[in-house]
Order: C-alpha cells, then sequence, then structure tokens
C-alpha cells in the first residue's frame, strides 16, 4: 500500500526509470556474471531431477594442439541461484570415476538448498561422459554385464578400434584436456572466480585445476580425496582388500554375526573351490524379472563383484552372509545385491572415458616392482593384472611434467573422508592436508565413500563456500560426523 501511494508523488520521467530498473531486476540483468556471458543456455532436464535447469554446449577443440582440428561439444547445466543478485562465484560439481558425467549429480546438486540461495550451481560433464560428445562403444553398452566380467581387454580392444574407426582419438580425453574445458567454459558463463566440489576423481581434477589456474579458484571441496600421486588402477587393490578385512574384523567382534559366519575368509575360499572350473555355470533368479536364468561364472567374476559393495556400509556388513548363501548354491542374494549397485551404470558411467583417462595417468607409474609389490598377496591380483592390461590395447595421451606431484594453495580446502571408504580412505585426506595449510579434514567414521550429500553435508558445505573459512561452519553437524557408527554387521540370516 505504500508503494502504491508513494507512486503519485513521481514525476513521469521518474516513473520511467524506476519501471527501467524492476525490467532489469526482473530480468536478472543486474548478474555481472551474466554481463560477460558468451555461451547461450536454454532450459533442459536432467536424469532425476524434477525441476528444469539452464543447459548450453560449448564447441572446442578434441586436440588442443590442433585447434583448427574435429570440434567436441561440452554440456553445462546451471542451476540458477534463488536471488536476482547472485554471488559471481558459483560452485562447479566435478563428478568421479573416472567417466561419470555431473549431469547426473542433479539430485545432489538440489540439495545444497542452502548454499543456492546465493550462488548458482554449475555440472559440467567431462569430455567422453554424459552429453559431452560421449566416448559410445557398442561393447560397453551392457556395464552391468561387465561386472561379472574379469577379462575387460577384449571388450576395450573392440571399443578403441570403433572410436577410431569413426574419428575419434580417444588419447584427447584425459584430465589434463578437461582442466582446458573448464577454464574455456568458466569464461564463457562469465564467472570471475569458481568454489570447486570434487568427489572421488572429481578431487584430482578439482587439485589439478587448483594447480594450473589458482587464481580463478575461490574455495575447494574434496570428499573422497584422491592424492595426485594416487594410481587409480593400482592401488584401488589393496584399500579395497584392507576394507574387506575390516569387514571380516567386524563380523568376529559381533558375537550373532560370529556364530552364523565364524570364517568369512574361510567361506570365500570355499567358493573359489566351487568355481574352481572356469565358466561353471550357475543357476539364480533375477531379482528384476523373477525368472530362472543360468550365467556362466568363475571365482574371478565373484571377487570382481565384491569390489562395488564395499563402497557401501550398509551394503558390505551383508557379504558375510551373502557369501554363505553363495557357499551353498544360492548366487542369488548376491546377484540382486550386485545389481542394487550397478542399476543404470551404463547410463551413469563411461568406461571408455575411465581408461583414457586411467591409461594415460595412471599405466604409466606402475612399474614392474611397484606392480608386483602392490598385488602380489592379493586374492583379486589376476583381476587387477587383466584391467592394468587393458591399456596395452588402448591410445594413450600425454602429461604435463608435474602431474602427479602434491599441489600446494593456501586457499582455503574443507576435505571429507568416509572412516569405511575402500578406494579414497582417511590416511589420503590426512596426506593431502600436508600441502594446503588452510585446511580442515573431517573424517566420518560411519560413512564409506563420499560423504557431502549424507544427512548435514550440505549444509557443512554452505556455510564453508558462504565464508570461504571454517569459522561459520556448523560444529554440531561436524561433531555428527566425527562421531558417527559404522552399521553393526547383519545379524539374521537372509535364507528364509
Amino acid at each position: 500500500m505504500r508503494f502504491s501511494l508513494s507512486l503519485r508523488f513521481l514525476s513521469p520521467s521518474r516513473l520511467l526509470l524506476l519501471a527501467l530498473c524492476t525490467a532489469i531486476l526482473a530480468s536478472g540483468c543486474s548478474r555481472d556474471a551474466n554481463r560477460q556471458r558468451s555461451l547461450q543456455l536454454a532450459e533442459c532436464r536432467l536424469p532425476n531431477l524434477a525441476n528444469s535447469v539452464q543447459c548450453g554446449t560449448l564447441e572446442v577443440p578434441e586436440d588442443r594442439g590442433n585447434p583448427e582440428g574435429r570440434k567436441i561439444k561440452i554440456f553445462v547445466a546451471v542451476l540458477p541461484a534463488n536471488t536476482l543478485t547472485p554471488k559471481s562465484d558459483p560452485l562447479v560439481i566435478l563428478a568421479g570415476g573416472p567417466g561419470q558425467g555431473a549431469s547426473h549429480l542433479g539430485p545432489f546438486a538440489a540439495r545444497l538448498t542452502d548454499l543456492r540461495r546465493t550462488r548458482d550451481i554449475v555440472l559440467i560433464d567431462q569430455r567422453g561422459t554424459g552429453r559431452s560428445s560421449p566416448l559410445v562403444c557398442d561393447s560397453f553398452k551392457d556395464l552391468e554385464a561387465e561386472v561379472l566380467d574379469a577379462d575387460p581387454v577384449p571388450r576395450a580392444a573392440a571399443c578403441a578400434r570403433q572410436l577410431q574407426e569413426q574419428g575419434i582419438d580417444p588419447a584427447q580425453y584425459t584430465t589434463t584436456s578437461f582442466i582446458a574445458d573448464l577454464e574455456a567454459m568458466r569464461d564463457a558463463l562469465g564467472y570471475p572466480q569458481l568454489n570447486l566440489w570434487g568427489g572421488s576423481y572429481g578431487s584430482r581434477v578439482a587439485q589439478e585445476y587448483l594447480r594450473r589456474f589458482p587464481d580463478r579458484v575461490r574455495t575447494v571441496v574434496l570428499d573422497g580425496v584422491a592424492p595426485p600421486a594416487m594410481t587409480i588402477t593400482l592401488d584401488v587393490w589393496r584399500t579395497r582388500e584392507a576394507a574387506l578385512t575390516a569387514v571380516w574384523e567386524a563380523c568376529a567382534q559381533s558375537a550373532q554375526c560370529r556364530k552364523a559366519h565364524p570364517d568369512p575368509p574361510a567361506t570365500l575360499a570355499k567358493i573359489g573351490e566351487s568355481l574352481a572350473h572356469d565358466n561353471r555355470a550357475v543357476a539364480l533368479i533375477d531379482p528384476r524379472t523373477g525368472q530362472s536364468k543360468t550365467i556362466p561364472l568363475t571365482f574371478n567374476a565373484v571377487l570382481s563383484a565384491l569390489q562395488p559393495l564395499t563402497y557401501i556400509p550398509e551394503l558390505s556388513v551383508l557379504l558375510p552372509e551373502l557369501l554363505e548363501r553363495a557357499a551353498h548354491g544360492d548366487y542369488g542374494p548376491l546377484f540382486a545385491t550386485i545389481q542394487s549397485v550397478t542399476a543404470n551404470l551404463s547410463e551413469q558411467m563411461n568406461a571408455a572415458l575411465h581408461y583414457s583417462v586411467t591409461c594415460t595417468e595412471d599405466s604409466p607409474r606402475i612399474s614392474p616392482d611397484t606392480q608386483t609389490r602392490g598385488l602380489a598377496d592379493l586374492p583379486t591380483r589376476a583381476v587387477a593384472l587383466k584391467i592394468i592390461n587393458v591399456c596395452s590395447v588402448w591410445p594413450r595421451g600425454t602429461t604435463r611434467a608435474d602431474f602427479g606431484d602434491p599441489v600446494a594453495s593456501d586457499k582455503p580446502v574443507l576435505m571429507l573422508s568416509g572412516g569405511s571408504d575402500p578406494v579414497t580412505p582417511p590416511a589420503y585426506g590426512a596426506e593431502v592436508a600436508k600441502t594446503f595449510p588452510n585446511s580442515l579434514h573431517i573424517v566420518a567414521p560411519g560413512y564409506g565413500h563420499i560423504v557431502s550429500p549424507h544427512v548435514c553435508g550440505p549444509r557443512l558445505i554452505a556455510a564453508f563456500v558462504e565464508a570461504a573459512s571454517f569459522a561459520q561452519l556448523p560444529r554440531t553437524c561436524v561433531r555428527y560426523f566425527e562421531s558417527s557408527v559404522p552399521p553393526p554387521p547383519w545379524p539374521t540370516r537372509l535364507a528364509p
């Protein structure tokens, strides 16, 4: 009422000025970032996200050394801030894998409601993933089946041939190339600085971007921290084995679990003996269809299938019972649990991109000596060697001389580690913290791989990014994570 009455006392020229200012505010033209934005965005949809977002594509050279050569498109999705005057530095979410498309992390981005009050949230699909000129191969269309395939070399060789026949150079799809794409996208969107959230492999990307463009970074959140020196294709096998050992030890400390499963490693060995002959046919019920099916199964395939189950504590505690059922010939529960993790895997993960990154950046760092020491006493040694051997048939790119060296910076860095994380354990975060003097490392003993989406994690991230410091972190949230405990071993039987 007061506003409408006051209009009577404004001159026509001032009324026109007021109308223009109102129109500018309503259109969002007050955004400093938008004044320099050269990339057009349009409404689009992301998987598992109810509301529409703003999307666009940026054309870049596939080979940065040949800017006149083949072009590819990098996809970006922007969840606009819920204000007409947003801060000029958004949060950019860097997905894991390598091979995951950030556009599949829309549900996580949507949970960051506190942060989105003042800032845009940006999802950029790494080249070769999601909607950024994905590396599509017939041999990798069914990644769910690949979980039970302990030898990926034939599939990888077929994929590499198909890509090259299409004129695609897989050697150009690396972290180094993605860093250049990120910087080009930042410039096209008109953001002067970025706040980075990197999960798992995304933490490698975040650190590498910080190394190359330190002035463009305001804050960094690393969740599931991967040190630059980490050799993905080698190091994960030993840390996963340690995670399995922790499950066996937790079972031994629980009276109920110990009574039902006195020796899980022996049960696993029994399965190995029963599958001693390659490609033994195993009958089970497909949990999605209820139909009986027979699949060829080897012990190495079982060992491969156990790996993704270690990522989620709520599933890893089922392992003693899942193995017990399998040892009695009932592979249905194990198969069903695997499918609960790998459902829609081929939509979210790009296997070809995974190999382009790891064969360029990790495989060259595996010497015969480190390979022997890293795998010598592991049950999964044969599986690991076949995955490492993919790089004998996959094209390799190049890396910079300092790739793999620690990144040093005084930028604010918040690090989160799950105490039960089988691939980026808390020790990795402690190692990275040594070169980040302005950092805080929060360890959540009760959580596995990636902590941020759980309970108060989004609020913690928002408080850190808003202040660019640790002074305003919600202490109750920090205490909650630090005092969390893993779920107890499964106390009852899965059998009827």
